[in-house]
């Protein structure tokens, strides 16, 4: 019954590792941190702890609310609870904010400890491999040296996916949702499409923006639009919004202006995102997405 539970109170963490990261593409990183949340309870032998995987534009903020912020609902605070799907009173579960995310866990937006300025376009490229031996040095400084499960939708379904293949013995099940072990070419096209408009905002600057004051909102607003366009299908959106006009039968017989629901949906969504999320950090991800392939010849050992 919807609103039957009531959130908890969510408490933001964070955990720094001084030593390198070795990453797949044959840099490394250091002195980075993780933001992490977790709910319940880690039983006496931490034999039921669960590993929640995040999306492109999510967090380490699962579940719960913010104390003083009733609105602040975690992303997937439906499933995730005291009495919910995935139990809190039985799992204890983890939520972990990718490095190169804009939500706390060190990324472009931070100092390079190495030279003092901000990382900005000279951020590493990372992979879904490269989180996942992130998320794993997490859960050994918890003493969590099995997981009860992983689980993520989309880009966070890839995590638990290469979860069972990087460290089977670490994990008993693996919840995979709206995911796939690749993408196809389409998607890889739909993501360039979405960074070009990033990178060629005038206000991108290379991926140095953040030292000009600026944020290229046009392009962050444009990759939104184009990534909505995927995640819904052609059915749902039709069934969704059709081809209803925002202002009933009148048609204003204008180029720019909105005249179509979908049209008013897109640029809501557009307008949002950009006033959030950080642009390097949508290239990092989108390319992260493009690059995992377990079963290809050129996926890390």
């Amino acid at each position: 019954m919807p609103g039957f539970f009531m959130s908890f109170i969510a408490t933001p963490q964070s955990m720094h590792f001084p030593d390198a990261l070795p990453l797949r593409s044959g840099k490394s990183i250091r002195d980075y941190t993780l933001a992490f949340e977790t709910y319940g309870q880690l039983n006496a032998d931490k034999s039921n702890a669960i590993l929640v995987c995040h999306a492109l534009n999510a967090s380490h903020h699962v579940a719960g609310v913010y104390e003083g912020q009733p609105k602040s609902e975690g992303w997937w605070d439906n499933m995730i609870g005291p009495g919910k799907s995935v139990d809190t009173n039985k799992f204890f579960v983890i939520g972990v904010n990718n490095l190169g995310s804009c939500f706390g866990s060190t990324g472009p937006m931070h100092a390079n400890p190495d030279t003092g300025e901000v990382y900005g376009s000279s951020f590493p490229v990372l992979t879904v491999e490269d989180w996942v031996n992130a998320q794993a040095l997490l859960l050994d400084q918890l003493g969590i040296s099995q997981l009860a499960a992983g689980l993520g939708g989309s880009l966070g379904g890839m995590q638990a996916l290469s979860w069972t293949l990087q460290y089977p013995e670490r994990m008993r099940h693996a919840v995979v949702v709206a995911s796939a072990p690749n993408l196809n070419a389409e998607n890889i096209a739909f993501n360039e499409v979405a960074r070009r408009a990033i990178v060629t905002d005038p206000d991108f600057h290379g991926g140095d923006f953040y030292a000009h004051g600026v944020v290229p909102k046009r392009g962050l607003r444009i990759a939104r639009m184009i990534g909505h366009i995927t995640y819904l299908s052609d059915d749902v959106m039709n069934q969704k919004f059709g081809r209803a006009l925002r202002e009933g039968p009148n048609i204003k017989f204008t180029t720019q202006d909105i005249e179509f629901e979908i049209e008013s949906y897109l640029r809501y969504q557009g307008d949002k995102f950009s006033g959030y999320f950080d642009a390097n950090t949508y290239l990092l991800i989108t390319r992260a997405l493009d690059y995992f392939d377990p079963a290809s010849s050129t996926a890390a050992a």
